[in-house]
């Protein structure tokens, strides 16, 4: 269930974008309920569970920041799509490699640590997929890719997190350094949803649904966990 989980997150949000077109504003706000959802789940299941699992406290804390300098090189090739933000210009000839390579690697790697945590990490990974689809569909469509190209890459996107998944449950590598990977999989989503909700407030000002997904994000893990 988890693979179709995965997989419906990013079908249904491509399909907003052919179907209903969504505005940018309410992009952001399911923006900011996934970025805060994600942290809270981290903070709140991840990170205890990494540390319950070992008594090297400093070399999780390593792994960790590993996560974070890696997603920050990844996000340099992605151009902020991770975040719901698509920083390229392109007259739809050149296809953006680096850009499909480095969003595969973080859905990949997004996967990993399902197998090995609850729920609720599952649904923040869920949520956090369906505004993403409808930012990078949005971006492909715009960029006017042949129709071929567009849906190939969205199916590829769909399918590296259940490919995740399976790697992090059954290859003897990602089993047996489960908590180094899971360490290194915090950093990643401490980097995302920290920069997902920096950017879910514009110049700085208070904006109240925003602050209230944010809070109904936050909310939801603490009572679901």
């Amino acid at each position: 269930m988890s693979y179709i989980f995965l997989i419906a997150a990013v079908l249904f949000g491509s399909l907003l974008v052919f179907i209903l077109k969504p505005n940018s504003k309410l992009v952001h706000l399911l923006l900011a309920f996934s970025g805060a959802y994600l942290l809270s789940v981290t903070i709140l299941h991840l990170l205890p569970l990494v540390y319950i699992e070992t008594t090297t406290y400093k070399k999780v804390g390593i792994f960790i920041l590993a996560g974070i300098i890696i997603q920050s090189i990844l996000e340099s090739f992605s151009k902020g799509a991770e975040h719901g933000h698509i920083h390229i210009h392109t007259n739809g000839k050149e296809f953006p490699t680096l850009l499909f390579v480095s969003l595969c690697i973080h859905a990949f790697s997004e996967g990993l640590p399902i197998h090995n945590a609850n729920d609720n990490l599952l649904w923040a990974i869920v949520i956090h997929k369906i505004p993403i689809a409808i930012v990078l569909t949005t971006f492909l469509i715009q960029t006017k890719y042949p129709k071929k190209i567009t849906y190939v890459f969205l199916i590829v996107f769909a399918l590296m997190s259940p490919l995740g998944i399976l790697f992090g449950d059954k290859i003897l590598f990602f089993t047996t350094y489960t908590l180094e990977i899971t360490a290194l999989i915090i950093g990643v989503f401490l980097h995302i949803s920290t920069i997902i909700l920096f950017e879910s407030t514009e110049n700085h000002k208070f904006n109240l649904k925003k602050f209230i997904a944010i809070l109904l994000g936050i909310l939801l893990t603490i009572f679901t966990l």
